[in-house]
């Protein structure tokens, strides 16, 4: 039977899936699907104490955020997803290493919309893209309350059209410390929270 620590074994290694062969993601994948059969929650996205809060991103087929990884000089650092249900809330954040005094964050905010028991809608809202530094990160948190707060970034810091930039996400599997997405470009996300 396959459990959770046998994922992680399997997830081990691969740096989010940058580094998995054809073979591993394919042994992933068939752990993946195991695991959300066993997910001991049946209305994930009812379940707000469950959703809410900070994930790490732990291996994902998302070619967009792998591709992060490729921009030249630069490596993909911790990449986060806070998830706030009290105002349906969700905050993507990519941190970038490279050069010193050069780290960089991606990040984009957006709102959710229930449209089932474990689909939500995301209309993405805004993009704040920039040095580290020049932002002033120093975590998720403190990051996502001056977003909420209205504070403009001295940086790459504009609004989405959400008519154009919107999709979905299935919550798969999910308990105290693991969730297991599906997205609408048939990317996986395993997701630990922090």
């Amino acid at each position: 039977m396959i459990t959770k620590a046998a994922l992680m074994d399997a997830i081990a290694g691969t740096n989010r899936g940058l580094l998995a062969t054809e073979p591993q993601k394919q042994a992933i994948l068939a752990a993946i699907a195991t695991l959300e059969d066993l997910n001991p929650t049946p209305r994930p996205v009812e379940a707000s104490d469950l959703l809410n809060g900070n994930w790490r991103l732990l291996y994902t087929t998302s070619k967009a955020l792998l591709n992060l990884d490729r921009i030249p000089l630069c490596k993909l650092g911790q990449i986060y997803q806070c998830i706030r249900t009290e105002t349906s809330s969700v905050y993507n954040i990519a941190e970038i290493y490279g050069l010193p005094y050069l780290e960089g964050l991606v990040s984009v905010a957006a709102k959710f919309e229930p449209v089932s028991e474990r689909r939500v809608q995301v209309k993405f809202q805004r993009s704040i893209i920039g040095l580290q530094r020049l932002i002033d990160y120093t975590s998720p948190s403190i990051f996502i309350q001056q977003i909420e707060a209205g504070k403009k970034f001295p940086a790459f810091d504009f609004g989405i059209s959400s008519d154009r930039q919107q999709g979905w996400l299935d919550i798969a599997y999910i308990d105290n410390d693991l969730r297991i997405g599906r997205g609408n470009e048939g990317s996986v996300f395993v997701l630990n929270k922090v």
